[in-house]
């Protein structure tokens, strides 16, 4: 049997890099899926092109009320939510502190940081009412990074915001653990992802060049595949990996080890 079969889950930023590959490995081990993104009809078609009972809304994660009426579509349509990716976020233009727009500091922070708290304080008590009726409650992945365990030059606001996430994460972890919610973040560094390629755009200079100097600090010298790292974001959200909760799981090549 799938370790996923008829769970419900929930992915925020779902036709992005991470967020497609989560949906799709779900897909494929039999969960149920709703699935939210900006754009309403990438994620509509990308919905229609998963092999298993899925539901869409579009909307914006830095609006409490997308959050709000993801659950209670999970619960409608599925009559449960048993795990929720909160995998939606927008990064920053790769310059120092005093460089970045007030503007883009309060989106990010918007979208990387309150996205989450919103996510969470609509997801935990649907999970908490689950627990009380069936003894089986559920999981929450927040997806934060690296730059949420140490200091990241010229991804100052940001950092600052996956810092938060892991404030959250371990804050609600301990609130709810005796109540069937286990609350857990992946810390990915540098990944294959369509975010990454923005930065290496931004680096200016030659691609090889670009993508040597942002993995310079990285042991492994290389960026993560996206398939490596769903592979901890699954083992955090598993059933079977029920005793783990609070933690910062670092996917970084080594970076967080010196």
């Amino acid at each position: 049997m799938n370790r996923f079969e008829g769970l419900t889950v929930l992915i925020t930023g779902a036709t992005g890099g991470f967020g497609r590959c989560t949906a799709e490995r779900l897909a494929d081990q039999g969960a149920r899926l709703v699935l939210s993104d900006l754009d309403a009809e990438a994620v509509e078609a990308f919905a229609a092109g998963l092999d298993c009972e899925t539901a869409t809304l579009a909307g914006d994660i830095a609006d409490e009320a997308t959050s709000e009426a993801l659950v209670k579509l999970a619960v409608k349509r599925f009559g449960a939510l048993d795990i929720a990716i909160n995998n939606a976020g927008v990064a920053q233009s790769f310059v120092k502190l005093a460089q970045v727009p007030s503007d883009e500091a309060r989106r990010i922070l918007e979208v990387d940081l309150l996205g989450v708290f919103f996510a969470m304080k609509h997801q935990i008590p649907a999970m908490v009412k689950q627990n009380r009726a069936r003894g089986h409650g559920g999981a929450i992945v927040n997806l934060s990074s690296v730059a949420g365990l140490t200091g990241a030059t010229r991804l100052s606001v940001y950092s600052a915001a996956k810092h938060g996430v892991l404030g959250l994460t371990r804050s609600a972890a301990a609130e709810y653990a005796a109540k069937g919610v286990r609350i857990n973040a992946v810390c990915p560094s540098y990944a294959r992802t369509a975010m990454v390629g923005d930065l290496v755009k931004l680096a200016g200079g030659h691609q090889t060049e670009a993508l040597a100097g942002l993995t310079r600090g990285v042991p492994m010298r290389r960026v993560a595949e996206i398939d490596e790292v769903i592979e901890v974001v699954l083992f955090a959200a598993d059933p079977k990996n029920s005793f783990m909760t609070g933690h910062a799981l670092a996917v970084d090549g080594g970076v967080t080890s010196i």
